[in-house]
């Protein structure tokens, strides 16, 4: 869960963690809080962090600093918030960043890496006007945390006469006169001071101006920073929560044991992941052009920094009475993420800001240069410009299955790629790097990488279960586009419960007879073959009497019959088998497997890598109202859908791709979470974004397809919220298989 992604940057998570621990427990912080709100601190707990180097890790190394990048400093500041550090900790290296930015301001630089404290003050009535060689600032700023107390403050006033213009500067707290007076508020945040700054015709000399800080590098700077300090309030709001839900009791069950509690609670995991992925988004933006630092920014602002209260909310719901007063530390916490959210700004101007760049840009989720694995990408290449010059004769299917395919798919096969991810011969082996070279290859050459469909989930079990007959007749064709599956799981009394069906099977001579319903079929229409799980021991325990079958979908006794759904067209189906006969070889390894079999079925996917792709309310959608002008409320109020639908689908791209670096990397959390918090998170999403499109509307939205597609959209929506295991579902399993909450 945490934002380091690689070995190096987890062993410094744990030695932060371990530091702030020692030197500032949470009673010790209790202790002095009337100190931090005068911006006062333990003078052994800054010299303590700045021994450490805590407060320099960022900055250029003429200054003693480390110059680790915006990635490794996020990493330390959700360790120290984890901790609640108390103190100008964040409000100091936020500052000292942007002075890094600037192309002037090295006395300010050894300021900050001699271990002074700073803030960074901002607001719109702040104003600078030009007075010959210098500058006069007047007014009075937005409240400013770490303020009161800071030793260097770096200041952005606006430019009169041009609105998108900023002066930078930096004034010592020694400046503190008639004309430059800091004011001192009563803080929510309890553990850090709270002010702001009173210009009156201040005079700016040159030598304090700082020139040359980007817009994009300052508000990426700024965001990240306070996104990660999100990062860290959501991830001690989780540990805090479950570890009081596993012993806290009630009715003699220990609450977490019940299933309201356990989904809150498994709620508050995906949060946390969602928020660390954000975040880790826009640090890696940090190398990025201007463009992509401000649509990562923005994401990460409307994404992680709201997930902080949230959090904390559900943290203090669920710890009960117990949370909700003083003497617990949940309090803390929850102040703090309103007076970090509160500072950043409006998650308001954040969308709209999404929203109109998202118009023009869009963000990159590539992870791998030009230069990544340069012998693989000339072998890769040399291919599919082969497969350029063939015809483009794959025959498309009516729905959801995927195209026969027919030279260019040969062609690809014979050189594993197809699914460059499956083993040798199939495949090329590839893991996340060679598969997003081999991606970025494609995307060259405007060619769409092949889709197997159904096909997907069941070559690598027979790869990994069949026998070698069964490879040999199913693995390349399908590969080939030859053959086509489905999936024959669910049943009417079935569903969630996958275990519990009742189609059966009763051994005859050579093989078995099938008798039952299966339902919620994709694509067996068109499909040529069937993976089946049919009872074959009705005196075993329902996981165990279970056996994985390969039903020819043309068998007699097959019968297909569409399901029409409520947006009244034909994406599913339901199967009836009748006494229908399948031989001994095809049955996937022996009798009584089917639910292991099945589990390797149900969790094989292909690696997502930073894929926006998005089905429900999607960002194309609301681009194509806003074009349209077909909307209610003004132009504004599209924006903002927009950019919260942008928001919502960076966010899942962001999980995929942070899940492939940390593959990548071999830091994969033991527990597995990725799969079913993506699920989980990928279903949240669609729906909140198809809520939104629709929101937009008016009475629009009473007009049905196709002369509206808009609510047809969100009508098809239970297909997402149902498929592949509900939300409900997959919360049960990261609550039990993740969590470890008490059944």
């Amino acid at each position: 869960m945490s934002l380091a992604v690689d070995a190096d940057q987890r062993a410094l998570a744990e030695s932060v963690a371990a530091f702030a621990h020692k030197i500032a427990p949470l009673s010790r912080t209790r202790e002095h809080l009337a100190d931090y709100a005068e911006g006062l601190m333990p003078a052994d707990l800054w010299t303590a962090l700045c021994e450490q180097g805590l407060h320099a890790l960022h900055l250029p190394a003429d200054y003693g600093g480390d110059e680790c990048g915006l990635a490794t400093l996020a990493v330390v500041v959700e360790q120290l918030s984890t901790a609640l550090f108390p103190g100008p900790y964040l409000s100091t290296v936020t500052a000292s960043a942007l002075a890094m930015a600037a192309t002037n301001a090295q006395p300010l630089l050894a300021a900050f890496a001699a271990g002074l404290s700073g803030a960074v003050v901002t607001g719109p009535d702040l104003r600078a006007t030009r007075a010959g060689a210098a500058w006069v600032v007047s007014g009075i700023s937005d409240p400013a945390p770490g303020l009161p107390g800071a030793r260097r403050i770096v200041v952005r006033a606006t430019v009169d006469g041009d609105s998108g213009a900023s002066l930078w500067f930096w004034v010592s707290a020694a400046d503190a006169a008639a004309s430059l007076q800091v004011v001192s508020a009563e803080a929510v945040d309890l553990t850090r001071s709270l002010g702001h700054a009173e210009f009156d015709a201040y005079r700016v000399e040159e030598n304090r101006v700082l020139d040359g800080i980007e817009p994009a590098v300052a508000t990426l700077w700024m965001t990240t920073l306070a996104a990660a300090e999100a990062t860290g309030i959501c991830r001690w709001c989780l540990d805090t929560t479950v570890e009081y839900v596993r012993v806290r009791e009630q009715f003699g069950r220990p609450i977490g044991s019940f299933q309201a509690v356990q989904h809150k609670t498994a709620l508050m995991l995906v949060r946390a992941e969602v928020a660390g992925a954000a975040t880790w988004d826009a640090a890696r933006a940090e190398t990025q052009p201007a463009a992509q630092r401000f649509l990562a920014a923005a994401s990460a602002a409307l994404t992680a920094l709201p997930a902080a209260i949230d959090q904390a909310v559900d943290c203090v719901s669920l710890l009960g009475g117990i949370g909700f007063t003083w003497e617990h530390d949940a309090h803390l916490y929850w102040r703090r993420a309103i007076a970090l959210v509160a500072a950043a700004g409006g998650a308001d101007a954040a969308a709209r800001e999404l929203g109109e760049r998202s118009l023009v840009d869009d963000r990159d989720f590539s992870f791998v240069t030009a230069d990544t694995l340069p012998e693989l990408r000339a072998s890769v290449g040399a291919v599919l410009d082969e497969v350029l010059a063939l015809p483009d004769d794959e025959i498309p299917a009516a729905g959801w299955a995927p195209a026969r395919g027919a030279s260019r798919r040969a062609r690809l096969a014979a050189d594993g790629l197809v699914a460059p991810h499956y083993p040798r011969p199939y495949g090329l082996g590839a893991g996340p790097a060679e598969q997003a070279v081999i991606a970025d290859e494609f995307t060259r050459r405007a060619l769409a990488q092949p889709e197997l469909g159904i096909g997907a989930w069941v070559l690598p079990t027979l790869i990994e279960h069949g026998d070698a007959g069964q490879r040999a007749r199913f693995v390349v064709d399908t590969l080939l586009g030859k053959v086509i599956w489905c999936q024959l799981f669910s049943e009417p009394g079935a569903g969630s419960d996958l275990a519990g069906l009742s189609t059966a099977a009763r051994k005859v001579e050579g093989g078995w007879v099938i008798t039952g319903q299966k339902v919620w079929n994709s694509q067996a229409q068109e499909a040529d073959w069937a993976i089946c799980l049919a009872r074959t021991d009705a005196t075993a325990p329902k996981h165990a009497g279970l056996t994985y079958f390969l039903i020819p979908m043309n068998a007699t006794g097959v019968e297909v019959r569409p399901l029409r759904q409520i947006t009244g067209i034909w994406e599913f189906n339901e199967v009836f088998l009748d006494e229908v006969y399948v031989p001994d070889d095809q049955v996937v390894a022996q009798p009584g497997d089917g639910w292991r079999i099945a589990v390797t079925t149900l969790s094989n996917e292909r690696l997502a890598m930073g894929s926006t792709t998005f089905g429900h309310g999607s960002s194309t959608l609301v681009r194509r109202l806003l074009e349209s002008g077909d909307h209610t409320g003004t132009r504004d109020d599209a924006l903002r859908v927009l950019g919260r639908n942008v928001a919502l689908e960076l966010s899942v791209a962001a999980l995929n791709l942070r899940n492939a670096v940390t593959r990548m990397n071999g830091t994969v959390d033991g527990n597995n979470s990725s799969n079913s918090v993506r699920k989980v998170w990928h279903a949240i999403a669609q729906r909140d974004a198809s809520r939104a499109l629709v929101s937009i509307l008016g009475p629009r939205a009473a007009v049905g397809h196709p002369q509206q597609p808009y609510t047809f959209d969100v009508l098809g929506l239970p297909a997402i919220l149902f498929g592949g295991g509900t939300i409900e579902i997959q919360l049960d399993i990261i609550a039990r298989r993740v969590l470890s909450l008490p059944r």
